[in-house]
């Protein structure tokens, strides 16, 4: 009734009551009895706040590009931010005015004003493809700026979602870009077929290096079993010969065995031809009839030959002579 009314803040919220133009009290989630007629309150959000954002910009060949992302910051010192804007509530808590649409925007341009310079500096392929790093620059363009700085927030991150070109440059890219593809893909299938036939050819000459490999293997292992024949051949060849002298060898000593052999038996012989004629010696100038007599061989049939004998010697002589078979008969039994 009298305009007094007890407010109360949440702790996410840093409220400074001011009473007849002085600053009565200040803090986080504070409540208390205020009148319309007399205070004055400023109530400023301490949470983190998210902030999309778009604009367009140009690159240096010409070429209009949006950059789109999302701002994320954090009000650090209420008391900057009030000197700055106008954060009053009513009793009942509601803004009087929307200067934190003011903030919000500020910051927008601030990003803006950070990342201009550095996209004019670059061509439409290279400003839509590396929008990590514009979102790189658009955090230390922000980050460094005296106007935020002023504002007592501090900016958390920095999210740059994408980076686009115009409707028509899109298309224009998308078919240029197709038509490098295609041309890349004829590419590396004309190099997938030079490659493949260049493997044929690699494997086609190991091929033929193996058979060349082999045949020379053959030829080697033909021209050893060769030398292994001819020295086969050569050994059995020295093995004859061997026999061969050693047959000779053995000839030679059989030869030289028989000469002495015929040698020693003609010395025998020598010998026993010396010894009989040393026995006849003495009988050489005697008559047979007194070897005959002198010889222990004296019979009757000896007595008979000797006669027979002197008969055929003195068979000129004798005109008859008369043997009847009764004698010889007898004298073949005796």
């Amino acid at each position: 009734m009298l305009g007094i009314k007890y407010i109360k803040f949440d702790a996410m919220t840093y409220v400074m009551h001011y009473k007849k133009g002085k600053l009565k009290v200040e803090g986080k989630g504070l409540a208390f009895y205020s009148s319309n007629r007399k205070s004055s309150i400023v109530a400023v959000p301490l949470g983190s706040n998210d902030i999309p954002f778009i604009f367009s910009e140009s690159t240096s060949d010409f070429q209009s590009i949006s950059v789109q992302g999302q701002i994320t910051y954090k009000i650090e010192e209420p008391q900057k931010l009030a000197e700055v804007l106008d954060f009053t509530v009513d009793n009942y808590g509601t803004r009087k005015t929307k200067d934190e649409d003011k903030l919000e925007q500020r910051l927008v341009n601030e990003a803006q004003t950070a990342t201009t310079s550095f996209i004019q500096g670059m061509q439409l392929r290279e400003a839509i493809t590396n929008a990590q790093l514009i979102q790189q620059k658009l955090y230390e363009g922000i980050a460094e700026s005296e106007t935020v700085k002023s504002l007592g927030i501090r900016i958390m991150s920095i999210n740059v979602i994408a980076v686009k070109p115009t409707p028509d440059m899109a298309k224009a890219l998308e078919t240029s870009t197709r038509e490098n593809l295609q041309q890349e893909a004829d590419e590396a299938i004309y190099k997938r077929r030079n490659f493949a036939v260049e493997q044929e050819r690699k494997i086609r000459e190991t091929e033929l290096n193996t058979e060349i490999a082999v045949q020379e293997k053959q030829k080697q292992i033909a021209e050893k079993r060769m030398e292994k024949e001819e020295m086969e051949e050569e050994n059995r060849k020295k093995l004859r010969l061997m026999k061969v002298d050693a047959d000779i060898e053995a000839e030679d000593k059989r030869k030289s065995l028989i000469d002495i052999k015929i040698e020693n038996d003609k010395k025998m012989a020598d010998v026993d031809k010396y010894k009989i004629a040393a026995k006849l010696e003495p009988y050489k100038g005697m008559d047979w009839k007194v070897i005959n007599a002198l010889s222990a061989n004296n019979s009757a049939q000896n007595d008979i030959a000797i006669a027979f004998r002197e008969l055929a010697e003195n068979a000129n002589n004798i005109q008859n002579l008369n043997i009847t078979p009764d004698l010889l008969q007898e004298i073949m039994q005796k």
